[in-house]
């Protein structure tokens, strides 16, 4: 991925100079679509091993705004079925965490440092469903891997925990349909409300160049090319 600069005129001069790469249907749309996106949500997902289920959260992220998707690998490596994830992987912010002893942890300590609150997807004594969950907090819903569902690190951590009531025999949804519910219901009373749940003006600048970068034929070299250049000209 572009490591972009830090330099807030430098970042500027980039953007300018991909976006003239683009039509301005493209340019149209990516206006469209960054003024939904939000990190006042993130998805977190612990080990999951079908890359069909894979491909359908990252999915589902894109669809609904979410920006940033977390990946957990304690014990399976996180592989999505391109078929499945429809090229969603170019336009969600994806942070492996897979390098240490225990990667849950990792995770939840790294969100918390970000002002999240931890929340658990599962039936709990203390739960609530989707529409009685408090929007106005930051928060990183967490889904758990197939059949065993969210880690005792996850669980014992957690600071509130949705649940998706049933009425049938069976006792749980499939993850990416968890996800689709919990994040529809979510993110639709997010954008009725008043919470400032938008990107910043910076944020929204670095995605740009992102995708951007992801669009143009050979973006991150052109991207990556035209920063030293400009690097030169400034020392």
């Amino acid at each position: 991925m572009l490591e972009i600069p830090e330099n807030p005129n430098l970042q500027l001069a980039l953007e300018t100079h991909l976006l003239d790469f683009l039509t301005a249907s493209r340019k149209a749309r990516f206006e469209e679509v960054i003024s939904s996106r939000t990190r006042h949500f993130v998805v977190a997902v612990e080990d999951v091993f079908q890359e069909h289920n894979a491909g359908a959260v990252m999915r589902t992220c894109d669809c609904f705004g979410i920006q940033n998707l977390c990946v957990i690998e304690n014990e399976n490596n996180y592989r999505m079925a391109k078929s499945i994830s429809k090229g969603a992987q170019k336009w969600v912010d994806i942070t492996a965490y897979r390098n240490t002893a225990n990667n849950s942890q990792a995770c939840l300590d790294d969100l918390r440092s970000k002002g999240y609150q931890i929340v658990a997807t599962t039936p709990h004594q203390n739960d609530c469903p989707p529409s009685s969950y408090d929007i106005s907090q930051k928060s990183a819903l967490f889904f758990g891997t197939e059949g065993e569902g969210l880690s005792e690190t996850i669980l014992k951590q957690a600071d509130a925990f949705i649940r998706i009531p049933m009425v049938g025999f069976t006792e749980s949804f499939n993850i990416s349909v968890s996800a689709a519910i919990i994040l529809y219901d979510l993110t639709e009373r997010l954008r009725k409300s008043s919470i400032k749940w938008q990107l910043s003006e910076t944020e929204q600048r670095q995605l740009r160049i992102h995708w951007a970068s992801q669009t143009i034929p050979r973006g991150d070299k052109l991207a990556l090319k035209f920063i030293q250049e400009l690097e030169q000209q400034i020392s």
